[in-house]
């Protein structure tokens, strides 16, 4: 119950902007854990693929034709998307280093926190 009202009055607080932000901080936390600690297996998975799915979130999101970003920039995220999605693989496959993803959640966090 106390959960529920939490989220409900979170959600009543925070604009989309902050919330995407957020979301961001939690994911790249994941990343950049998973990186400190040098994690393999299941909790590099799980901080993998779970940025996976924002990207792929935020792709759909910007495919939608009522999405009202300027077209260039709905273009670009669905490539950042694409490259996410193609990066992660090196990650999991051959241990490539997490930086680039971490760096470019950075890089739109950076962008919410100055838009808002």
């Amino acid at each position: 119950m106390t959960l529920k009202a939490y989220q409900n009055t979170q959600q009543i607080t925070e604009n989309p902007r902050e919330t995407e932000y957020r979301l961001f901080g939690q994911v790249t936390g994941a990343l950049i854990t998973a990186q400190r600690e040098k994690r393999t297996g299941g909790p590099l998975c799980e901080a993998i693929d779970w940025n996976r799915k924002l990207w792929r979130l935020l792709a759909a999101d910007c495919l939608d034709e009522h999405n009202k970003l300027p077209d260039g920039l709905r273009a670009n995220i669905v490539s950042l998307s694409l490259f996410v999605t193609r990066y992660s693989k090196d990650v999991m496959r051959s241990g490539a280093p997490l930086d680039p993803l971490i760096e470019i959640n950075r890089s739109i966090m950076q962008g919410l926190q100055g838009a808002a």
